[in-house]
């Protein structure tokens, strides 16, 4: 490969790369990689690339004469490979799912923890809704023509486990309450994220089924979140009263 057919692989390596940054997706280690040998071989002396050792030319084709000489040429067309925004919504939605299945098996034992009867209620009726959500998600799976599945999810895993912190520590305290609201916000606030990221992405690529369900559910997680809000209101000025008194 001549110079000018090295520059021009490397500006397309990197406008790929700079793609995949621009919609929030890491870049394929193996396009770094091969973007690295390729700068390095443009950064050589000029007589380090002419043809002076013959035996050492013949020696160098093949596999040897890639960047990844341990590599086929099929796996080096796949690391290449970039990833779509399709595959990221896909990714995204196996997040979700596999959140909503924690969350819902989380909010019954906060309803029982709670002692404000509206703040039991509010979480038993976001039970109700987050079983409609867990369907809603699985018909967005038929959408894409995929198979309802979660992926681990490491933030919900964080959230949810700072509200059974709470419900031990604080258990029998006044400020239990306040304590599962907070908890109860958090897991609200990550919901709405993901799926207002969901439904955009689901507008981008033409999936207008899949965009209305998820923006159906956008709008409980919102309504959830004001009525918690609302609740976390009345409960910081019923112990501003009771401390007055």
């Amino acid at each position: 490969m001549d110079r000018e057919k090295k520059v021009q692989e490397v500006l397309q390596l990197a406008e790929r790369l700079c793609m995949h940054v621009d919609h929030g997706i890491p870049p394929e280690a193996a396009e770094v990689e091969a973007l690295r040998a390729l700068i390095q071989e443009l950064k050589a002396p000029p007589e380090s690339r002419c043809s002076g050792n013959t035996a050492g030319q013949a020696g160098v084709t093949g596999a040897a004469s890639r960047p990844f000489p341990d590599m086929d040429e099929k796996d080096v067309a796949m690391a290449k490979e970039p990833k779509k925004l399709d595959e990221l919504f896909h990714d995204t939605l196996k997040d979700i799912y596999y959140a909503e299945k924690k969350i819902l098996a989380a909010l019954p034992k906060m309803a029982k923890a709670a002692e404000s009867d509206e703040l039991r209620a509010a979480f038993e009726k976001h039970a109700t809704e987050t079983e409609e959500q867990v369907t809603r998600l699985e018909e967005v799976f038929g959408a894409i023509d995929a198979k309802p599945q979660g992926k681990k999810c490491a933030a919900i895993e964080g959230i949810l486990e700072e509200g059974k912190e709470i419900m031990s520590e604080y258990k029998g305290s006044p400020a239990l309450d306040a304590g599962l609201l907070a908890a109860a916000q958090a897991v609200e606030h990550y919901e709405i994220s993901r799926y207002g990221t969901l439904r955009t992405w689901a507008e981008e690529l033409g999936l207008d089924d899949a965009a209305t369900l998820l923006e159906t559910t956008l709008k409980e997680e919102e309504a959830t979140d004001e009525t918690l809000t609302g609740l976390a209101k009345e409960l910081v000025n019923a112990e501003a009263q009771d401390e007055a008194a």
